[in-house]
């Protein structure tokens, strides 16, 4: 009899692909191999702004849901800290200053769109966001750290001074998707759901360079 694949591994397994592609696109790769800019930085925070106001309040609609309650945390909480990179790198008025790019747009449609009604859309989400933030995410922070003399200012976002232990966090995050009671289809539209967060993620960093391009021809 064959062993039984936990989810949390099949949902790595089958997703990696995605996450592969949206690591490699173009944007992100110039960024974290210093050929990008503080203004392309800049950029992509905005964007994560309008992407975290609508998971966290989604978050906040779902915290009484009976499976997507375990997965939701004060620690993971990323808005407060967006917030204030924004006010460090645009300035006060950085609200005024920022739009949500087509994408963008589409992708926080998306995340409104699954947790008004299906808390494993939700959790998709979720989970490609904030493990990917614990993972990932640190270094992204190490390099803006590095190229833009930042030190805790400008990248608060990847900081969660509420975990401790990153690997255990996550650990436990894995543990509580495999506990969580769904039959095959349901897992199977979980893991689409992740790579439809993953396209958005790709589709994002297309959209910041075509946006960062076409700055350039005008000016």
């Amino acid at each position: 009899m064959a062993a039984v694949i936990p989810f949390s591994q099949a949902l790595r397994e089958r997703t990696w692909t995605g996450h592969s592609d949206s690591e490699g696109a173009g944007f992100m790769t110039d960024l974290m191999s210093g050929k990008g800019t503080k203004d392309d930085y800049i950029a992509l925070v905005a964007q994560h702004y309008f992407i975290y106001e609508a998971i966290e309040a989604a978050a906040d609609r779902m915290k009484n849901d009976p499976v997507a309650a375990a997965f939701i945390s004060p620690k993971l909480t990323r808005l407060p800290a967006i917030e204030e990179d924004l006010r460090f790198l645009i300035g006060d008025d950085w609200r005024s200053q920022i739009t949500p790019l087509p994408t963008t747009q589409r992708y926080v449609t998306r995340i409104n769109e699954v947790a008004a009604t299906w808390n494993g859309g939700f959790i998709a989400h979720h989970y490609t966001r904030y493990l990917g933030d614990l993972s990932g995410g640190q270094i992204i922070r190490t390099l803006m750290q590095r190229q833009f003399g930042f030190e805790t200012n400008g990248v608060g976002f990847y900081l969660f001074g509420d975990i401790a232990k990153p690997k255990e966090f996550k650990e436990t995050y894995r543990t509580q998707l495999d506990a969580v009671d769904w039959d095959d289809a349901e897992r199977d539209r979980v893991i689409d759901e992740v790579l439809v967060a993953y396209r958005f993620n790709t589709e994002l960093f297309l959209d910041l360079a075509d946006a960062k391009a076409a700055t350039t021809q005008v000016a």
